[in-house]
Parts: C-alpha cells; structure tokens; sequence
C-alpha cells in the first residue's frame, strides 16, 4: 500500500520511543517488544491495562512488535547508529528492573 498522501509526513518521534534500527548489536526481541508496549500505551492511553483492556492491548502490542520487527529486517542499513541507546541497554534502566 502506497504511503497516503492526505497524511501529513511526521518528522518527529515520542519522546519515550527511541530508536532500535542501526544498533550494533541488532535491536533484541525485548527491545521490540518494549517500544510496542510504550507506542501502544501512548496511542491508547492505557498504561495499566484491565481485565476489560488487556487482550485487546497485548493483541496490539504483539501485532505493533511484529510489524516493527519486519520493517527492521527489510530497511536497510543505517549510514551512522542512532544517536541514544534504547532504554534496556543503558545500565541505570537495568538496574530499576525486578
């Protein structure tokens, strides 16, 4: 499907989602998985899914990390590495989780 172009071009990014093409290593599933959860929690506006919410969110968060995993696998390769390491590669993150 060709890119719609009624659809403005967004240039910019959620702050909270950072970017997984270039790594070095290649962005892990949890990375993906990761930046589904928080682009599926900044569009729908749920950060703790229900039990009325949560299938339909861990639906699309499955879908968004599938999609995402896809379109990094068929891009190809950046000039440079992304700027900022994702949130699970950087030490104090690590630290915070159980």
């Amino acid at each position: 499907m060709p890119w719609p172009r009624r659809w403005p071009k967004i240039v910019g990014m959620c702050r909270n989602i950072t970017t997984l093409r270039g790594l070095d290593p290649p962005a892990t599933d949890e990375e993906i998985e990761g930046a589904a959860r928080q682009y599926v929690r900044k569009v729908s506006g749920i950060t703790h899914p229900s039990a009325a919410t949560g299938e339909p969110f861990e639906r699309a968060v499955a879908t968004i990390a599938r999609v995402t995993a896809e379109v990094l696998r068929d891009l190809p390769p950046r000039r440079q590495p992304p700027k900022a390491l994702p949130p699970l590669r950087r030490p104090e993150v690590r630290a915070r989780m159980p």
